[in-house]
């Protein structure tokens, strides 16, 4: 009997260590950007092209993320979850697609998904901003470089 007992909890140790190992694969995953043909910039270029008008920059954060750090200043917060997020882009670049739009997000991985889907929907100049906000293996970000922000307010 203890044969057998030994032999079950062994399978059920090695099946908790696979779901966990798992689980940490699919969360490392969802953290991998993906890769992304078009431009990218550093948050430092981001920021002086955005101030120059050079660009579009465009916070694709959630509204708890912009309360928490505060929005790149010179960027637009516009929060990449909305149904209408297209439409809304259309309306801050006037409806011209060729429009240089850099978007920045915690730690450019949803960015450059976004970039990606942006560009199959026809925005022919889409700028990923891999670094982000908080910084990734790209850059320090937005926040670590001591680039300014301004607060953010529900109404904006």
């Amino acid at each position: 009997m203890s044969d057998k007992v030994n032999r079950t909890r062994r399978w059920v140790l090695l099946g908790g260590a696979a779901a966990i190992a798992t689980g940490f694969a699919i969360r490392e995953y969802r953290l991998i950007p993906q890769d992304y043909a078009g431009g990218q910039l550093d948050v430092a270029e981001a920021y002086k092209q955005a101030q120059s008008g050079d660009i579009l920059l465009v916070d694709i954060r959630t509204p708890r993320e912009w309360q928490a750090t505060g929005v790149g200043d010179g960027a637009h917060p516009l929060d990449m979850r909305r149904e209408d997020f297209v439409q809304a882009l259309e309306r801050l670049t006037d409806g011209n697609p060729e429009t240089p739009v850099a978007l920045i997000c915690a730690r450019g991985v949803r960015s450059a998904r976004l970039s990606n889907q942006l560009t199959v929907a026809g925005f022919t100049n889409i700028i990923d901003v891999p670094e982000g906000m908080l910084g990734s293996a790209a850059g320090p970000g937005w926040m670590r470089v001591g680039l300014p922000v301004k607060s953010y307010k529900e109404d904006t």
